[in-house]
């Protein structure tokens, strides 16, 4: 993985060398091993390389025999496959080459050849275009600003701020978004002026400006192919490990998350089989708290295969002091308390290894969580998103449009043909998925430049779920065809237990500092211009473990110090007290 950014100006002029650098400085961490620079034309590129495949002759840009130039921030997974396809002059055995290789054959529909996780930049000097490209499930970020200067792109939103191309200034609408559902979807940001690439998108961007848009679905409405549950099972296995192997390509070091949970044991249990080597892995545990200790059963599974097994431990001292690194490196805000032990075992893993897999996705694509057994009923929740502040009274004013780009993309499902279990799997995939749970991982992961891999989201992997009837999705439990697969595999795992939500005991570790934090979270700028500073002194002045306002505290405490770091340009002075006291 890496980080990609870059500018084309309007008027071809060279755009400032101290833009360019800024922008590599803010990137660096994604990509510690190395740096690339590209200028033609008015169009400059900047790559941040973490090395992970073709370590010698991989970097960046790679530039083609007729000067068609890449940067990526991907892993192609089809890599070998394209390259047995293309009649063309291999410079590197670097993945991204297939990716530039297959643009100069099909041009601005290369990327629907591609089976990975991507944000390609791809500028073509004689066709004098600049072309982004980012994965159908939006696992890879890409950010965007058209502004008077020009065109230019980034990794991250970050990035952008940082080098001077836009202000920081606050979008209302997006920022009611994180406030109302912990994160905002679509194209706009809580960023005035940055976008978001979509996922699946493709850009054409001529003379500084869009011209064109393509865009891939990550999931399609597919006739259901009738299996009887043996075949299926059957099926979901050769389509599962094939996915999991592709995914441990790599040549560095890698391990996995280990929760202990079907996604995670799914994942084990084919990494194991697949590749014959000892899985490293890594579980996160809170001990002393009333959260769900889920290290037994990580433990157990580890065993089972014979894993090497790190289990890291996650207490209020190390919330307090990492919390305001992690507010710093999620900058497009994900308020999910589980960006916590994320951030952290990323912190423990690189220690070790480059990549790591992960088991996000299994439950968007077969169904796990309970909202989808409702829909299996036709039990429509009117709101199936939490609601953080809408429980806390002390707003100075109501939060509109927080559920616009949800609303949109149930529509679109609609629009696409989606029905029923399907329509509602369809609406994570496209909000809650890439702009919650992928964001998080990338930013936790690539603040310690730490490669994620996730192989639920597989085009092959989502092609089969998607063709499955709801019977062999959900059955008395979801995930049932996941569950039925990993009962023959691994029995170890347990897989018809009931689902127990992941949970981090946030609100017990602000609770015990509630009357501490009050007056600095209620003065907070960004918190003041929102809320009223009594009822939030108020609020966190009576928190209780396990009683109410937990939700509604953290979302304040996590917005105060994203505010201050990303909208006031303040850095981190320490733990969350003495950050949240400076000014």
């Amino acid at each position: 993985m890496c980080g990609i950014a870059g500018i084309m100006t309007r008027d071809g002029r060279e755009a400032a060398p101290a833009a360019l650098s800024a922008l590599a400085g803010a990137l660096a961490h994604r990509g510690p091993d190395g740096q690339g620079r590209y200028a033609m034309d008015g169009v400059h590129l900047v790559h941040t390389r973490l090395s992970i495949i073709d370590l010698a002759h991989g970097a960046q840009p790679l530039v083609s025999d007729d000067g068609v130039a890449l940067i990526a921030n991907a892993e192609i997974y089809n890599d070998l496959a394209l390259r047995r396809s293309l009649a063309a002059h291999f410079k590197t055995h670097s993945d991204c080459e297939s990716a530039l290789q297959l643009y100069r054959r099909d041009g601005i529909g290369f990327a629907g050849g591609l089976r990975g996780m991507y944000a390609i930049a791809i500028h073509d000097p004689a066709a004098r275009r600049l072309v982004l490209a980012r994965d159908p499930f939006g696992i890879k970020p890409l950010y965007y600003a058209e502004t008077p200067a020009g065109f230019c792109f980034a990794s991250e939103a970050q990035a952008l701020i940082a080098a001077g191309l836009v202000a920081p200034v606050v979008n209302a609408s997006a920022r009611n978004e994180v406030l109302g559902t912990q994160f905002s979807a679509g194209a706009e940001t809580p960023f005035a002026g940055i976008l978001r690439v979509l996922p699946g998108e493709t850009l054409v961007i001529e003379g500084g400006k869009i011209t064109e848009r393509r865009r891939i679905p990550a999931v399609s409405p597919v006739a259901v192919v009738p299996r009887d549950d043996d075949a299926a099972v059957a099926a979901f296995g050769t389509v599962w490990e094939d996915s999991v192997l592709a995914h441990q390509r790599s040549d560095v070091p890698f391990g996995m998350f280990l929760s202990g949970g079907i996604d995670s044991c799914s994942v084990l249990a084919a990494m194991a089989k697949a590749s014959g080597k000892q899985v490293l892995a890594f579980t996160a545990a809170f001990p002393g708290t009333a959260a769900h200790d889920e290290r037994a059963a990580a433990r157990a599974a580890a065993m089972a295969v014979g894993a090497i097994h790190v289990e890291v431990d996650v207490g209020a001292a190390d919330f307090w002091a990492a919390l305001p690194a992690i507010a710093e490196a999620v900058d497009d805000p994900v308020a999910d308390y589980a960006i916590v032990p994320t951030y952290l075992l990323a912190k423990q893993a690189t220690r070790d290894v480059k990549v790591v897999l992960t088991g996000e996705g299994g439950d968007e694509l077969f169904a796990g969580y309970g909202r989808y057994r409702a829909a299996v009923r036709r039990l429509f929740p009117k709101r199936p998103w939490r609601r953080p502040l809408f429980a806390f009274d002390g707003l100075r004013a109501p939060l509109h449009d927080w559920r616009r780009s949800i609303a949109a993309a149930e529509h679109d499902t609609a629009l696409r043909g989606f029905t029923g279990l399907s329509a509602v799997q369809a609406v994570d995939i496209a909000c809650w998925l890439p702009d919650d749970l992928l964001t998080k991982l990338d930013r936790c992961l690539m603040a310690h430049g730490l490669e994620g891999r996730v192989p639920f989201l597989d085009p092959a992997v989502a092609a089969f779920a998607f063709s499955l009837p709801d019977r062999q999705r959900v059955r008395g439990h979801g995930k049932w065809i996941v569950r039925r697969w990993l009962s023959e595999n691994f029995r170890a795992a347990n897989a018809f237990l009931p689902k127990r939500g992941f949970t981090v005991p946030v609100g017990e570790w602000i609770a015990a500092e509630g009357r501490r934090l009050a007056p600095l979270v209620s003065r907070a700028p960004g918190v003041a211009e929102l809320c009223h500073a009594e009822a939030v002194e108020r609020l966190f002045a009576g928190l209780a473990p396990g009683g109410k306002g937990g939700h509604s505290a953290w979302m304040l405490l996590f917005y105060a110090l994203w505010h201050r770091r990303h909208i006031l340009g303040l850095r981190p002075a320490g733990d969350v007290f003495a950050t949240l006291s400076t000014k």
